[in-house]
């Protein structure tokens, strides 16, 4: 019984895709909330079991747990510490855990939440006697549709904006990864086990992009003229402050702003090298989100 959570959201809707391509012959039990979208679920033909529960409750994950062998765990870093102690004392023989390489920022207040969070799974791996495999999929900047939370902001900024603001002149660097290669990634690893388990994996795109590059690519798909005007991290930290404050915290963009002016580049030849992982360019990522976001626009 494999389980799996987060399956209808945004790179969970890839892996079941994946699930249905490759035909995949066991039974699935799938963690969804009551006001999920199930219906690519309910028409796809696989042996799907659904549950209706709260993630957050451990007696709910604990119990979806019975007589699985395997969890993919899409959903939620936060969440890994209880479904990995479950595991555990279910005695799951392979956990597979989706988490980010925003582990590795150096102004994310959040990258030291994250090396807790797999400080304490490695600690409950250590203590228990239970030989449950756990795997790591750090995937980088996700992005590949509308429904993504980074490069779809991009396409509409640059869309409504002849001047584009940017960052330290868009000299970082950034190394996105698309939702549909992540989707073939997830597959690929669960049906890898001798090569990846115990294993961790950065998953980035096919090779670093500057961020002014990455604005001028998105600009040309868009057939748009767009100038570009630099500005100083310090002040857009500052605009993003003052946001916040106006906002009473519900607009919080300081961290974004801040990691806007890191390097986010990140090897996956690990992953390369043991499951064949092989990300599209972003250049080809990004006609197909310019393509499915004029297709909106025009509806």
């Amino acid at each position: 019984m494999l389980l799996v959570t987060g399956i209808t959201g945004h790179t969970g809707s890839y892996f079941l895709q994946e699930l249905i391509n490759n035909k995949y012959k066991g039974p699935i039990r799938c963690v969804v909330r009551g006001t999920s979208n199930t219906s690519k679920l309910d028409k796809s033909f696989l042996d799907i079991e659904k549950i209706i529960g709260d993630i957050n409750d451990p007696e709910f994950i604990e119990s979806a747990m019975t007589g699985v062998e395997t969890v993919m765990h899409i959903y939620n870093i936060h969440h890994s510490p209880m479904i990995v102690k479950s595991a555990i004392k279910k005695k799951v023989k392979r956990v597979i855990l989706v988490h980010t390489t925003g582990i590795y920022s150096e102004f994310k207040y959040a990258s030291e939440g994250y090396k807790k969070i797999e400080k304490e799974i490695r600690e409950y791996k250590k203590e228990s006697d239970c030989p449950t495999s756990i795997t790591i999929l750090r995937p980088s900047m996700i992005y590949g549709d509308l429904c993504d939370k980074n490069i779809s902001k991009f396409i509409k900024m640059i869309d409504k904006l002849r001047v584009m603001p940017v960052i330290s002149g868009g000299k970082s660097v950034i190394q996105p990864v698309n939702a549909r290669d992540l989707g073939k990634a997830f597959f690929t690893v669960l049906m890898s086990p001798e090569e990846t388990d115990g294993k961790d994996y950065d998953l980035s795109g096919e090779k670093p992009v500057k961020m002014i590059d990455a604005f001028k690519i998105i600009s040309k798909e868009l057939n748009r003229k767009t100038a570009y005007i630099s500005i100083p991290i310090s002040l857009g930290v500052l605009m993003a402050r003052a946001l916040k404050i106006l906002t009473l915290g519900k607009i919080d963009y300081i961290e974004r702003v801040q990691r806007m002016g890191e390097d986010r580049n990140y090897s996956h030849d690990k992953a390369k090298n043991d499951f064949g992982f092989n990300p599209m360019t972003f250049e080809k990522g990004i006609q197909l989100e310019v393509k499915e976001y004029l297709q909106s626009t025009r509806n």
